[in-house]
């Protein structure tokens, strides 16, 4: 069917990094709604299958299997239980710890460091020489098909139990505190300039490069909350990334 082969080269093709689900484009990131529209296709195309492994059960549609790597891919998968859809690009140098998952439609650039129950969700674009750290999550965002996946730019750490979701673009270079969470409706203090930084009128939340964010706190300012004292979460910008922030989460070159 003329369907499936076009689901089956485009999946071949992420695989290959041939194409991705968003790239950047004279500077400004766009997606490629036609390659998530064929993903989707996959799961209306799909029949269910086992693909039991072992004492495991696993039930799941047969066009969106797990993908198989071989030695001549050069990414380094340890040991422990980590899963990898069809449909995922992993550049050489690629380290991933267990158990972590990857979802379809996810491009991972080199030299970036998949943490132990770390999640990279469908289409999340990530960049070069990033660490994401233990238990954090990049949201996927594969619905509606026009909208911006999670896009962590190169050189970015981000920390343990982080959270980015809708859509957020994290810009080079920025530090992501621990336990951060950064999604379109969560405005983020720049502690520097005195101002919020509010989601773009294409509904994304953007942190700035270089930008060392950490969990904060802002106070309610109206209505029983505030008479409570009561405060909302907030991620607060505390600096901008310097040789000594550059020193602290610089990954050993032995891990690689």
């Amino acid at each position: 069917m003329e369907e499936r082969k076009r689901f089956d080269e485009t999946i071949a093709d992420l695989e290959s990094g041939k194409i991705r689900v968003a790239e950047k484009v004279d500077g400004e990131w766009r997606v490629n709604s036609w390659v998530k529209e064929v993903i989707l296709s996959g799961f209306r195309l799909g029949k269910l299958a086992d693909m039991t492994q072992g004492q495991f059960s696993f039930f799941d549609k047969d066009t969106i299997p797990t993908r198989v790597f071989t030695e001549k891919d050069g990414v380094r998968i340890v040991p422990g239980g980590s899963s990898v859809r069809a449909g995922v690009y992993l550049a050489p140098s690629v380290i991933m710890m267990p158990p972590a998952y990857v979802n379809i439609g996810a491009y991972v650039d080199e030299g970036t460091m998949i943490d132990s129950h770390a999640l990279v969700g469908s289409c999340a674009q990530v960049g070069k020489h990033v660490h994401l750290s233990a238990a954090s999550q990049l949201g996927g965002v594969l619905e509606p098909v026009g909208a911006l996946p999670v896009i962590i730019e190169d050189n970015v750490f981000i920390g343990g139990n982080c959270g980015i979701y809708e859509g957020t673009i994290v810009k080079e270079n920025a530090v992501i505190g621990t336990g951060v969470i950064i999604n379109s409706s969560t405005a983020i203090f720049d502690a520097t300039t005195g101002e919020y930084i509010r989601a773009n009128e294409n509904g994304q939340m953007v942190v700035p490069s270089g930008a060392v964010v950490v969990a904060g706190s802002r106070p309610v300012s109206k209505g029983p909350g505030a008479e409570q004292g009561i405060h909302l979460y907030c991620p607060v910008i505390v600096k901008y990334r310097d040789e000594k922030t550059s020193g602290s989460i610089t990954l050993e070159d032995m891990l690689r």
